[in-house]
């Protein structure tokens, strides 16, 4: 597996829980296309801006100078995040009801729309240690930048979904939408526990073999 490869399962994380929710809902709100379009936007700029972020400032750090040595702390780190990830993720499992704004969300605007994504992904502690996550393993192993367009891509198009669905479907997407929000509302936490796990263990694998 390539390090290409290796980052691509996060793009799961990034998305699971309110993220693809609002995606969903605004996939069925009163400007569907124009909604989803400008949360997509916003989301995909805060999740590259994040990336590099982190990227250039593990750089910066001289996380990757280091050699052998160096990949092995980067690697302790980035398990330590991977780990209260999954305890964040674990302990908000059984937060089923959604938050307050997501009911202003049928009438939103496609300016609201793309505000709400920067935010969500900016500032979204997951998605935060995602991107970390990311960023940090490519400085960290010295790995150009552009083996996150994987994970970006994959977030793209993931967050879009809902999107893609809608054009695809047209008006049967207002049965399998909703059904869709509804099993991620009670399941999403799963899938980003399996996906963290798996990072989880191809960390401790580096580290045991390095």
């Amino acid at each position: 597996m390539t390090d290409f490869l290796k980052v691509l399962p996060l793009a799961v994380v990034m998305v699971a829980g309110p993220q693809i929710i609002t995606a969903i809902m605004l996939a069925t709100s009163v400007r569907p296309r124009a909604n989803s379009s400008g949360y997509v936007g916003g989301a995909m700029l805060a999740a590259v801006f994040n990336t590099c972020l982190f990227f250039f400032l593990a750089r910066a750090l001289g996380l990757a100078a280091g050699g052998g040595a160096s990949h092995t702390a980067v690697d302790w780190v980035l398990l330590v995040v991977l780990l209260a990830a999954a305890v964040m993720v674990f302990t908000g499992r059984k937060t089923s009801d959604p938050p307050a704004w997501m009911s202003k969300l049928q009438g939103e605007s496609p300016g609201g729309a793309f505000r709400l994504g920067l935010l969500l992904f900016l500032l979204m502690p997951t998605d935060i240690m995602m991107e970390f996550t990311v960023g940090a393993y490519l400085a960290g192993h010295d790995l150009a930048l552009w083996h996150s367009a994987g994970f970006l891509g994959l977030t793209a198009l993931l967050i879009g979904s809902p999107l893609l669905v809608l054009l695809l479907m047209g008006r049967r997407a207002d049965t399998v939408l909703p059904a869709t929000r509804d099993w991620m509302q009670t399941n999403a936490w799963v899938v980003s526990e399996a996906v963290i796990a798996l990072f989880v263990v191809m960390q401790v694998n580096s580290i045991v073999t390095a």
